[in-house]
């Protein structure tokens, strides 16, 4: 099973950009899409955006769509999220998760999570 471990997280001001990797172990990770999460404190976890296996599909949240790109490139088993015109709400921890089918919304693996916070 794929084990996934993000990073890139930090503080950043209203406006400004930030990048998150999902890294992978093993030789499995392009036999997986991959989602991106979020959660922010009292609210329940949210899908941000996913990318099948080769990266040939994508699909977002309406909330993000225009501001934050995802990305993959197996050869380094990792895929990113990159985030631009960040607002304050999408302070939140965010996660990556590894969907055995693009779209199924069945994830087997999930990383430990990255914080983002985002100040006006």
């Amino acid at each position: 099973q794929v084990q996934l471990v993000e990073s890139g997280g930090g503080l950043v001001q209203a406006g400004g950009s930030l990048r998150l990797s999902c890294a992978a172990s093993g030789r499995t990770f392009s036999l997986y899409a991959i989602g991106w999460f979020r959660q922010a404190p009292g609210k329940e976890r949210e899908f941000v955006a996913g990318i099948s296996r080769r990266g040939g599909s994508t699909r977002y949240a309406d909330s993000v769509e225009g501001r934050f790109t995802i990305s993959r490139d197996n050869a380094k088993n990792t895929a990113y999220l990159q985030m631009n015109s960040l607002k304050p709400e999408d302070t939140a921890i965010y996660y990556c998760a590894a969907e055995r089918n693009y779209g199924s919304g069945q994830f087997d693996a999930w990383g430990q999570g990255t914080q983002v916070s985002v100040s006006s």
